[in-house]
């Protein structure tokens, strides 16, 4: 069993997931940000610490006026250090819980480093600064330069820069917690058009075509091609059972009023004696009545053929309209004898005009049109069939001076077993099938077939097809 998947489970993850990777880089960027406040708010502390213990470096009123550190007004936290020397490298002072800097690397310019002191992380500012001793003297008194190192430790900090952090990595799981459920609430409010949509299509079925999208559908950007494409899907399904269920019912009745009456000629042979030539007339009879019909189910068949030909198939099987015109013309011209009918043909000489029809389906929609003018011509009168080129599509007209069809007709005249004439059927032959196979085949080859006709003076066919070749010169 195929194993469904939700969209709107799929779009909640996808935002939950975008939001779970903000969080993390919020919180990335929360902590480069409190660290980098932090540590600069620490080492202005750590400056002005130091410059409290040079401002306590003081004259020692020594005759070699020396300086000495003043730890009088020097208030130091006792978990910080320091240490001082002279510009002679003399210690003139040091934190009474460091025991020093011997051994440690100084840096050659003011600045910050970091050592480990009784297994904590101390941060130390190296700074070198100066002091005026006598300033009263001649001359402002004497320069001494004084070089400090203070330090303290950071734990301090980066407890601070922790509980930044965990407050923004709080905050934004409080919000992901909080807008989850509000982005699955939205989602399932914003997909409930598509679930009524869905419910209607859902109603559909070959007894009820009724099909009423929900506004909300018809109304949201995403969902309007949805619908529309689903109204014309279900219009041109539900246009196509009904042409099957009439075309059925029409067979039916066609097949059924056929043997009944082959079923009455033999019946009315059979209900007394008869001599021989009675006998055969009755057996010519129902033989031709056995032709019509087999004539109605090779009919019903093309047309099932060429309704169900794929549409790839058709585009890729092609034919010479002008062979398959003249070849035609030929297998009908006795019939045209008989019916004392001429034919005019005006084809393209020495060229072939190829065009996207096959060549089954090109001898039938010739023929069929052809028969029919043919048919209703009457004698000593002329049908004209005419094939020219223009603009990349072949135009074949068949033209006859016969009756022609009652306009009321006209519009019908390519519906199955329509009959303009019903009376004419047992004469011609006909089953109404010829003109709906030849509409059937011409637009499965995307072209357009047409009827014009005036009572009286007779009916125009007009058939264009796409040329699928250049025309040969």
């Amino acid at each position: 069993m195929t194993r469904r998947s939700s969209i709107a489970f799929r779009l909640i993850a996808a935002v939950m997931l975008v939001e779970l990777v903000s969080a993390a880089l919020v919180i990335a960027v929360a902590w480069g940000f409190e660290r980098h406040n932090h540590f600069r708010s620490f080492e202005v502390m750590l400056h002005g610490r130091a410059d409290s213990v040079l401002g306590a470096v003081q004259d020692a009123e020594d005759v070699g006026d020396n300086v000495m550190l003043d730890l009088a007004d020097l208030h130091v936290p006792p978990d910080e250090v320091y240490e001082v020397w002279d510009g002679r490298g003399h210690l003139i002072g040091r934190s009474p819980n460091w025991q020093g800097s011997a051994g440690m690397h100084a840096p050659d310019h003011n600045g910050f480093y970091r050592i480990r002191l009784h297994d904590r992380g101390y941060r130390v500012l190296f700074m070198r600064g100066t002091r005026i001793v006598d300033p009263g003297e001649p001359g402002g008194g004497h320069l001494r330069f004084v070089t400090i190192l203070y330090g303290a430790p950071t734990e301090h900090v980066w407890n601070a820069i922790y509980g930044a952090v965990e407050f923004y990595a709080a905050g934004m799981l409080l919000l992901v917690l909080i807008t989850g459920p509000l982005i699955a609430w939205v989602l399932h409010r914003g997909l409930e058009p598509l679930r009524q949509l869905a419910s209607m299509a859902g109603r559909v079925s070959a007894d009820s075509w009724e099909f009423s999208p929900p506004a909300s559908a018809r109304e949201t950007a995403e969902l309007a091609p949805l619908t529309q494409a689903l109204e014309n899907a279900l219009q041109r399904l539900e246009r196509s059972f009904t042409q099957q269920r009439a075309f059925v019912s029409d067979a039916a009745h066609e097949l059924k009023t056929a043997v009944a009456v082959v079923k009455s000629s033999l019946q009315l042979v059979g209900m007394r004696p008869r001599t021989p030539e009675e006998y055969q007339a009755g057996n010519e009879r129902a033989l031709a009545d056995t032709e019509r019909i087999e004539d109605l189910v090779a009919k019903m068949l093309a047309l099932a053929r060429v309704e169900s030909g794929a549409a790839n198939a058709a585009s890729a099987a092609t034919s010479d309209l002008n062979q398959c015109v003249c070849a035609t013309v030929s297998q009908l011209e006795t019939f045209a004898t008989v019916r004392q009918v001429a034919v005019a043909v005006h084809v393209l000489p020495a060229e072939a005009c190829i065009v996207t029809l096959s060549p089954d389906d090109c001898a039938l929609v010739v023929s069929n049109l052809l028969l029919n003018a043919l048919q209703h011509s009457a004698p000593h009168t002329q049908v004209e069939v005419r094939l020219s080129t223009l603009h990349g599509s072949a135009e074949l007209t068949i033209q006859d001076r016969g009756e022609g069809i009652d306009p009321a007709a006209l519009p019908h005249v390519f519906e199955r077993f329509y009959r303009g004439d019903p009376s004419r059927a047992r004469a011609t032959g006909g089953a109404g099938l010829g003109l709906a196979i030849c509409k059937a085949a011409v637009e499965k080859a995307g072209g357009t077939i047409t009827l014009g006709s005036e009572p009286g003076r007779g009916t125009t066919a007009t058939v264009r097809l796409p040329i699928a070749a250049p025309i040969s010169i």
